[in-house]
């Protein structure tokens, strides 16, 4: 279950950890096109959003009918005034709500727009927000970074369908990552540089800082990144790979058994083992064409390999373990013979009573016998999961302090291996 709403923690986040950037029309414009034909009879909830200038509420409120949307809505932490920067300081939060225009101008006006009172302050944590939530198909803001891990957590516990905005160093949370490794949650279309307009309480900045010719405050962020469980056309994508794998390029870590790529483009075409890329990699990632993996451990030091896609685990052979491992293979092959001959006896009397009643052997019988076959397998991996630990601290991800290649540490890594 999701916490209690404490009523200063987010207000506490905008002002000591600078969480205020708000969004330009124009990268919303240039995200949501590619999602048109999923908003189609959807309710469309924007829950970190001044409503009456949020970029958000005026993006969806003028496309409401082109979308084809249900209902919009749209709240944000206590803010009654007309004034793009919140401080918190208003007796009362309100919540909009939208359902399309009415008098046939397609604009949406102040008098189609639903405005009431909330009895808290509009925290997306609050009851009467997740109240809200409860009655949205899809929620698409810009959550305050500092509070991302949390924001997330509560999309996945409803269920939603979310087009967010965050910083890419939330991949490398372990509350986040999983979810990608897992295909729970994805990057969206892009992913990069970003524009936001902040409030004027903060100070200048050497470098991505501006004042624009009306006193508006910028700032801008390389590394940032729409994460999204919404499926678009670029994660289909098949990234073009051209470059041969040779070994003074690609070297492998002092200890993990895979090899370092520094850049996403010099993915080996020829390699299919694992390989550690940079987590820029995800902006390119196709299931299809790529998995995520993790290396696992046993307590006599056996080494596995861990699909997040698939959830299975395989052994990986090693020459110090050699013996023990090819003992417990051999063990697991005469159980595994020991099934099948007691699933072949009842195979046998299957069939016998089939030729004399003049019927072939059924395709239940065969249906059975690969059933019980694949409990045999099931009940290894899960004996092997409960057995096993990642060997990183996130499970399909080396940080900087864990990977080293001679000696020196590396630089965060995912780990994957190509699709064959």
């Amino acid at each position: 279950m999701m916490k209690k709403s404490n009523n200063s923690s987010l207000h506490q986040a905008k002002n000591a950890k600078k969480d205020e950037f708000y969004t330009q029309l124009s990268d919303i414009e240039n995200e949501l096109k590619h999602y048109k034909q999923h908003f189609k009879d959807k309710v469309v909830y924007c829950n970190c959003d001044d409503p009456r200038v949020s970029n958000f509420f005026h993006y969806f409120s003028y496309n409401f009918e082109r979308l084809g949307l249900k209902k919009l809505i749209a709240t944000c932490y206590k803010n009654q005034e007309r004034d793009l920067f919140s401080t918190g300081s208003s007796e009362q939060a309100i919540y909009l709500e939208y359902e399309g225009d009415k008098n046939g101008n397609n604009v949406p006006d102040p008098e189609e727009i639903g405005i009431k009172t909330l009895k808290g302050d509009g925290d997306f944590r609050s009851k009467e927000s997740i109240e809200l939530l409860k009655q949205a198909d899809i929620v698409v803001t810009n959550p305050p970074f500092s509070l991302f891990r949390e924001y997330v957590a509560q999309l996945i516990e409803y269920d939603k369908k979310f087009l967010i905005i965050g910083s890419q160093n939330a991949i490398t949370y372990k509350e986040i990552f999983p979810l990608i490794a897992q295909n729970t949650m994805w990057l969206g279309y892009k992913s990069g540089d970003m524009a936001f307009k902040v409030p004027k309480h903060y100070e200048p900045r050497e470098t991505r800082f501006w004042i624009d010719e009306e006193g508006q405050k910028w700032r801008s962020m390389g590394n940032i990144a729409w994460f999204t469980n919404i499926d678009h056309s670029k994660r289909h994508e098949e990234l073009i790979l051209y470059k041969p794998y040779n070994e003074k390029e690609y070297p492998k870590y002092d200890n993990y058994d895979a090899i370092n790529v520094n850049k996403v483009a010099e993915i080996p075409c020829d390699y299919y083992g694992v390989m550690g890329v940079p987590i820029t990699f995800l902006d390119k990632y196709n299931p299809k064409q790529f998995e995520i993996v993790a290396f696992r451990e046993d307590e006599e030091g056996n080494k596995y390999l861990f699909s997040h896609s698939t959830g299975l685990i395989e052994l990986i052979e090693n020459e110090k373990v050699g013996t023990i491992v090819a003992e417990r293979e051999r063990e697991r092959e005469r159980e595994r013979e020991r099934e099948r001959e007691s699933t072949t006896t009842l195979s046998d009397r299957y069939s016998m009573a089939r030729i004399f009643t003049g019927e072939y052997l059924s395709d239940d019988v065969h249906r059975r016998i690969d059933e019980q076959s694949k409990r045999h397998d099931d009940k290894w991996q899960k004996q092997i999961r409960k057995n096993t630990h990642s060997t990183t601290s996130i499970e399909g991800m080396i940080k900087n302090a864990e990977g080293k290649i001679k000696g020196k540490i590396t630089y965060a890594r995912v780990l994957i291996r190509r699709k064959r």
